[in-house]
């Protein structure tokens, strides 16, 4: 990732383990608490809303990373996305090397049955 990390600068990122490529703009940040930024893939028409706040909870953090704008017929694959990206961040954190491929294969089964049952409503 490079670029302006202010609020109001942009930046351009590559997500390794899904392969995302694009740019965004840093709409909102106050830490440790909140960050909010507006992407656009590469090749890409429509932005997507990332937030992701920060919650002290006694001796640990409660994260929650909320994606807006996303298109519903990739619902599955952007929540399981979510997923490895979180679960990488962790086991970096842990000093250990994730292994999103594992990962994806363990979690997008899940994601794609739930979109199946949204779309049924």
């Amino acid at each position: 990732m490079g670029g302006d990390l202010r609020p109001g600068g942009e930046f351009r990122a590559t997500f390794f383990a899904s392969g995302w490529e694009g740019t965004g703009r840093v709409e909102a940040c106050d830490p440790p608490r909140r960050l909010l930024v507006r992407t656009r893939g590469d090749g890409d028409a429509e932005e997507h809303t990332i937030e992701a706040t920060l919650t002290a909870d006694g001796n640990q953090t409660t994260a929650v990373i909320e994606e807006r704008g996303m298109p519903v017929n990739l619902l599955s694959a952007y929540g399981a996305g979510v997923q490895v990206h979180v679960e990488d961040l962790a086991a970096h954190i842990a000093g250990r090397s994730g292994r999103w491929e594992r990962t994806l294969g363990r979690v997008h089964p899940a994601y794609e049955e739930l979109a199946a049952r949204l779309g049924e409503r």
